[in-house]
């Protein structure tokens, strides 16, 4: 069962392992990524993090299964990279959920709406576009935060 889906550039790091594992009682990680889902170095390295009763799982955004990973028992937790790969997962199947926004960088273009999350008009509206699809999107960097809502920067 997919217990919460995450936005956040850094993928497998401190908050996911010591906040939100133990939280929301993970025995699942799936990293959707297309550039790690290449890259086993990349998996080696994250997977040296996580605790062994986590089953980690790196695979391209087009190849999440997320009929499968809704339908079993094993509490998962799934990370996206950015925003375009949740929009992505979405329309490939991501299930009404909660979906959080822990970490995206300031770049070009992009407005600070938290004090870890940076998005450009057109990322804070396929947020909302996905709200307004049924998930439920908040910006949340660990659990013992209060979720806020998405909103565009001023």
């Amino acid at each position: 069962m997919i217990v919460l889906s995450r936005i956040d550039n850094r993928l497998i790091h401190g908050q996911v392992i010591e906040a939100w594992l133990p939280h929301l009682h993970v025995k699942r990680l799936v990293v959707a990524d297309d550039v790690t889902a290449r890259d086993t170095l990349a998996q080696a390295a994250m997977g040296l993090a996580v605790p062994e009763s986590v089953e980690v799982v790196h695979v391209a955004v087009d190849a999440l299964d997320t009929r499968a990973l809704s339908s079993d028992t094993v509490p998962t937790l799934i990370l996206f990279r950015d925003v375009a790969d949740a929009v992505r997962a979405r329309q490939h199947g991501l299930p009404d959920g909660r979906l959080t926004v822990g970490n995206v960088h300031a770049a070009p273009g992009r407005h600070a709406v938290s004090r870890s999350v940076f998005l450009s008009d057109t990322e804070a509206a396929q947020l909302e576009a996905l709200g307004a699809s049924g998930m439920d999107i908040v910006l949340q960097a660990v659990p013992s935060e209060a979720p806020r809502r998405v909103t565009r920067a001023a």
